[in-house]
């Protein structure tokens, strides 16, 4: 039994001892060198620029639907993909945005409508979604909604 035990020592030693190799021998230098291209790659966002970041409408009648139009540039080094615009409610909607990569330099534009709805002075807020180091922007819509005359007037 002592026999079998000590040949099986043996064994587990040998068979550690000659996986015994250097890691740093292993790596190759094309290896390195597609590594950091990656890498390099891989911190280069794209960037977008607004023509303006916010939209103001002035004063409107009550249900009036107004729309505006928001352009933007990619001024960053990598292509832009908008996967997404929303608003804060839906009395606006986003829409027309291409949803192809914008190349470094190229422009874009997205309308955004507004249909009026409530009262006084209001602010919406549009949210796009794109791949950009932040992950998403905003840009807003401002108005002043007239009260609407033919709403009746609470009695006291």
């Amino acid at each position: 039994m002592r026999k079998i035990v000590l040949g099986l020592s043996t064994l587990c030693l040998l068979a550690f001892a000659s996986c015994k190799e250097n890691a740093a021998q292993k790596i190759e230098a094309r290896n390195i060198e597609a590594a950091a291209e990656r890498d390099a790659v891989a911190s280069k966002f794209p960037v977008i620029e607004f023509d303006k970041k916010e939209h103001d409408f002035g004063e409107i009648e009550s249900r009036q639907a107004v729309e505006t139009v928001f352009s933007y540039k990619n001024t960053g080094d990598a292509p832009l993909v908008i996967t997404d615009i929303k608003s804060s409610c839906g009395c606006t909607v986003p829409q027309d945005w291409s949803r192809e990569p914008l190349a470094p330099g190229a422009t874009g534009k997205f309308t955004v409508k507004f249909n009026g709805s409530g009262s006084n002075k209001i602010t919406k807020t549009i949210t796009v979604t794109a791949n950009t180091e932040k992950g998403s922007e905003l840009v807003k819509i401002t108005a002043f909604v007239k009260p609407d005359p033919n709403k009746a007037k609470p009695t006291s």
